[in-house]
């Protein structure tokens, strides 16, 4: 298959944040070894949009946005809001935690609370098995998802030359405050709270294994004080520009680093004609 042929997946991730006792905190998990792609990874929760994310029942569930108004905030020409619903319902499934309010109220949901922490449980599983829609979970409690608090970073593009491509939507939201992440302990192993910052200073030490959009949203994060200050600004701040990095290869075609385009030799570096490894 020619490298240009590869198909992109759309796709959105997102860094729940909170305030820690030493400044913003971010929630990441580890995939697992065994994962077809980025195993061992240290990512955010996050995954592909596919066509449940796209049911017109869940428009009307949406705080604050329409498709159009989703559409024009991520730069697309339709389809936007799904690229959100997407991230909540990844958020969920990946790690517990449900970006959604009653219609009652203006704030998150609280398990124990507002919602039996043991129904919602069960509900994480059946939603990522897909015996249960997102839509239907909020008809049964009469929920809204918080879309319009959920802030875009950065849009990046796998490289050319990669057997799977995404089309990654990298946005941000306040963890729910009556809600404990966990990673799922099958797609993710381990999941943990940590400064941008540390994370950072344990991928250059190589304790923790990063992508770099993982790295860049990281260095993005290190800028603020408090968890709403990072989210208004992402909610406020121009659609970034999607990043498009490039494969570097040896002689021998192996794939030895990643090329960006703050890099001197960017333009240099050649794109693949045909597709001969990837991960």
């Amino acid at each position: 298959m020619r490298s240009i042929d590869v198909p992109l997946q759309p796709a959105a991730t997102v860094m729940l944040i909170r305030d820690g006792a030493a400044g913003v905190e971010v929630f990441m998990l580890r995939r697992t070894l065994s994962a077809s792609f980025a195993g061992g990874q240290y990512v955010f929760p996050g995954g592909k949009v596919d066509g449940e994310d796209h049911a017109a029942e869940l428009e009307p569930v949406c705080d604050g946005l329409d498709d159009a108004s989703a559409s024009e905030r991520l730069g697309l020409e339709h389809g936007g809001l799904a690229w959100l619903v997407a991230a909540v319902r990844e958020c969920f499934e990946e790690a517990g935690v449900l970006l959604a309010r009653s219609s009652v109220a203006s704030e998150a949901v609280r398990f124990g609370i507002d919602l039996d922490s043991e129904e919602m449980a069960e509900a994480r599983e059946r939603v990522h098995s897909g015996e249960q829609s997102l839509a239907d979970l909020c008809a049964r409690h009469d929920l809204r998802l918080m879309v319009d608090r959920v802030g875009l970073t950065s849009h990046w593009i796998t490289p050319v030359g990669e057997r799977r491509r995404f089309d990654t939507r990298f946005l941000v939201a306040v963890a729910p405050a009556g809600q404990e992440p966990l990673h799922d302990g099958g797609e993710t192993i381990e999941s943990l709270w940590v400064e941008p910052a540390a994370a950072l200073a344990r991928a250059a030490a190589g304790e923790l294994q990063m992508f770099p959009p993982t790295v860049a949203n990281l260095r993005w994060l290190r800028g603020f004080d408090t968890a709403e200050e990072a989210v208004a600004s992402a909610l406020r701040s121009p659609r970034p520009h999607p990043i498009l990095p490039r494969v570097r290869v040896d002689q021998s075609g192996r794939v030895v680093g990643v090329a960006l385009p703050t890099d001197d030799d960017y333009e240099q570096v050649p794109l693949p004609e045909f597709v001969t490894g990837g991960r």
